[in-house]
């Protein structure tokens, strides 16, 4: 096999990869059951609440629309458990950033996948495609 042969080959490969991972499909999960889980086994220690757009008002609003956009390898997983992972993770960047600025909670957080916000009072976006899976929250940083 030539040189021209193999680059070829290796194209075709990486295009056929990119485009099977552009066919993410958006799954809607509960958000306060995956927070209570992320709770219940040390992942979050509780002290900054998170709610979503609709369910929680007042408090001090310190920093308005903070993004966050976290993926993680979602290969051989499950779309539940790919999501819940990632979820954790963008949940445990709104948790440091709010403690850093001492704030006890993220309030009015929507789902933000490439930039469109989707609001919803119980679930959260997670788009999984074959390798990969992400989320992407905005929300306020608050103190009660």
């Amino acid at each position: 096999m030539s040189i021209k042969n193999i680059c070829i080959a290796l194209a075709l490969g990486v295009s056929g990869i990119a485009s099977v991972q552009a066919a993410d499909t958006i799954h809607q999960f509960n958000f306060k059951e995956a927070v209570d889980r992320a709770v219940a086994d040390g992942v979050l220690d509780g002290t900054v609440k998170f709610y979503l757009a609709g369910t929680q008002a007042g408090g001090q609003v310190l920093q308005k629309g903070l993004v966050t956009n976290k993926k993680t390898n979602g290969f051989g997983k499950t779309a539940e458990n790919a999501c819940d992972h990632v979820l954790r993770s963008a949940l445990i960047q709104f948790e440091k950033t709010a403690k850093s600025r001492g704030a006890n909670a993220v309030t009015n957080i929507t789902s933000f996948y490439k930039s469109n916000e989707t609001r919803s009072t119980t679930t959260y976006d997670c788009a999984k495609g074959t390798a990969v899976a992400g989320v992407a929250l905005k929300g306020d940083i608050t103190k009660f």
